[in-house]
């Protein structure tokens, strides 16, 4: 981690509340990712109907938060942004309510990917920039987004238990009033600044670096490498018999060990080069993808969930590690922005890629996901030689 620059005083309990900044928005993820599809199978939509919602929803997160990045850099206050996004979310989440029918939901369910998708990368250029303007820890804050994540989803599977599919609406309801009351707690900085440093090697514009964007692409690749897993892991657990109550402790698994990365998150980076950490991150991709579709056994895959710890969390420290040392203050939430815009577009094609491939190679499909670490890999090292040669960027 770069030393702080001089800056005025952080504004007073900070990394408490960029925590709750990013618990709010992950919290409702937490709901969103596993239990919007349910709540469309409560419907009794088709699966073409389900796969359109929520590839239209995909879509419009994808592309709205690159722009929403860009306005943001150029408010008064970037959390106007988080206010408007987590107000616009909750009218859409009522909406859910009174529809019923597919076009309607399609239509809902796309605005509101489309207004809560700034919502997220906002709040990590807001931490991002406590870190190079005071020396916060980035890790301690944005482990509470995957602590909100984990906390949300177990209590809105146990309504579901309760209640059935119709407690998914008013549970993402209370999910958007709680980013809306995030947005008043996250800290107020003004208007990003630009602050020239010959000596970290940073450049007028950022947004220009091609270096930065094939980073952000290397990384993307090798977090798209986790989509055949997101898309059929738990159906291949549950054919081969494992409890549900079982499916759960590994999903659990995974998560914890990359909260327990971000819990050490400034440790590591202090000892570990950010090139280091995303190579490490992707190579153990490669090895997790090929070992998966082995007969392993309950407590091998569980060894095997806790190395999320590096296929995800070192990949993303890496990163945002990099991104502090060479973006521009003002341009942090459209680097951010871009970078939702590379994730979601490679997870989007890892996924629909999985589904033509699983259902005739099974198991065997995982190899391609191994190779797709592999491809991450090699473009994080390209990134790397394609960086400007200056020791203190890492040349």
């Amino acid at each position: 981690m770069i030393p702080a620059q001089t800056a005025p005083a952080a504004p007073r309990f900070f990394q408490l509340r960029c925590a709750l900044a990013y618990g709010a928005p992950l919290g409702v993820n937490g709901v969103i990712l596993p239990y919007l599809p349910v709540w469309l199978d409560g419907l009794a939509f088709s699966e073409f109907e389900i796969g359109v919602v929520l590839a239209a929803q995909l879509l419009l997160r994808v592309f709205a938060a690159p722009v929403a990045g860009v306005f943001a850099d150029r408010l008064s206050e970037r959390t106007l942004m988080l206010a408007w996004s987590g107000a616009l979310s909750l009218l859409t989440a009522l909406a859910m309510f009174f529809t019923r029918e597919f076009w309607p939901v399609l239509l809902i369910v796309g605005i509101q990917a489309a207004v809560f998708a700034p919502y997220a990368p906002i709040v990590e250029a807001i931490a991002v920039t406590g870190v190079r303007r005071w020396g916060f820890q980035y890790g301690s804050m944005r482990v509470w987004g995957s602590i909100g994540f984990v906390a949300v989803a177990l209590v809105a599977g146990e309504l579901r238990g309760l209640w059935g599919f119709q407690v998914i609406p008013p549970v993402i309801t209370f999910g958007f009033l709680l980013t809306i009351a995030a947005a008043f707690a996250a800290p107020r900085l003004g208007r990003a600044v630009t602050r020239p440093d010959v000596g970290r090697g940073l450049q007028p514009s950022s947004l220009r670096r091609i270096d930065l964007h094939v980073l952000m692409i290397g990384a993307s690749i090798g977090q798209a490498s986790h989509g055949m897993f997101y898309t059929f892991g738990s159906i291949h657990w549950q054919q081969i018999g494992f409890s549900s109550g079982s499916i759960g402790v590994l999903w659990s698994a995974a998560v914890i060990s990359e909260i327990l990365v971000f819990f050490a998150g400034g440790w590591i980076a202090r000892r570990v080069p950010w090139w280091t950490l995303m190579r490490v991150g992707c190579a153990v991709a490669a090895l997790r993808w090929t070992l998966f579709p082995l007969p392993l056994g309950f407590w091998g895959y569980f060894a095997l969930q806790c190395t999320h710890a590096f296929t995800f969390a070192f990949v993303h420290i890496g990163l945002q590690n990099r991104l502090v040392e060479s973006v521009q203050e003002d341009q942090e939430s459209s680097m951010q922005g871009a970078y939702v815009f590379y994730n979601g577009t490679f997870l989007a094609l890892s996924t629909l890629l999985s589904g033509m491939i699983y259902r005739e190679f099974g198991l065997a499909s995982y190899n391609v996901m191994s190779l797709l670490s592999l491809i991450g890999l090699a473009t994080i090292a390209l990134a790397v030689r394609l960086q400007p040669q200056r020791l203190s960027s890492g040349g």
